[in-house]
């Protein structure tokens, strides 16, 4: 392939993310882990594929924007995906407003993201807890939602995010009756969306399933 300089300068813009899993980003795509000490990505993989496949793990990615996270938390996501894990990634800056947010903000989003990835793969669960938080927020912000009983974890959250977007007091009520419940939104989110989906995406020869949240330092 002939080096084309102008596309090496364009995608050395500290803006633009190098996507692994397309071959014209690869050939762009420099190694630094020399010079940054270690392999994180690697680090992550180990720690999820072979040291704690059936534990669940959180970790933390940090650095300066434009140093490259984005593109190596892709890479992450193409290598889990050939090692047959289903991977959530999804940019924060984009699910969310980040210059007024919540941590419910970012619960709802995860919530919202991983439901979202699980029905394009045929996986469709309704956490019992969900559907009755509905309910009740429907009749909080006193506003019909149209989000009957089979409809899908991610067009609920849709519905009341896109409900509270424009409105400032919406959103104000909306917080204050969802901090008190933040633990049972969490427990929800693990008992009955993370673990089932799990399950689900094993029987269907699945390793198992991880979620990537990008921009959230921001």
């Amino acid at each position: 392939m002939t080096f084309d300089l102008t596309r090496f300068y364009q995608a050395c813009n500290p803006n633009k993310t190098l996507d692994q899993s397309k071959a014209e980003d690869r050939q762009y795509y420099i190694d630094f882990s020399e010079v940054r000490g270690a392999e994180i990505i690697r680090e992550f993989k180990r720690t999820i594929a072979l040291l704690s496949p059936e534990i669940p793990t959180c970790q933390l990615f940090t650095g300066h924007i434009g140093c490259g996270k984005s593109t190596e938390l892709l890479r992450l996501k193409a290598e889990l995906e050939d090692s047959g894990f289903h991977v959530v990634y999804f940019e924060s800056s984009q699910s969310l407003d980040l210059a007024d947010i919540d941590i419910t903000d970012i619960l709802l989003a995860i919530a919202r993201e991983v439901s979202q990835s699980l029905e394009a793969a045929e996986i469709k669960l309704k956490p019992g807890y969900f559907q009755n938080l509905f309910t009740e927020i429907a009749e909080l912000l006193q506003t019909p939602l149209d989000i009957g009983f089979e409809a899908e974890l991610s067009v609920g959250i849709g519905k009341i995010t896109a409900k509270t977007k424009d409105s400032p007091k919406l959103r104000s009520q909306l917080r204050q009756y969802l901090e008190p419940r933040t633990n049972g939104i969490l427990e929800s989110i693990n008992q009955e969306l993370l673990i089932p989906a799990t399950e689900k995406l094993k029987k269907r020869g699945k390793t198992g399933l991880v979620v990537i949240i990008d921009n959230l330092d921001r």
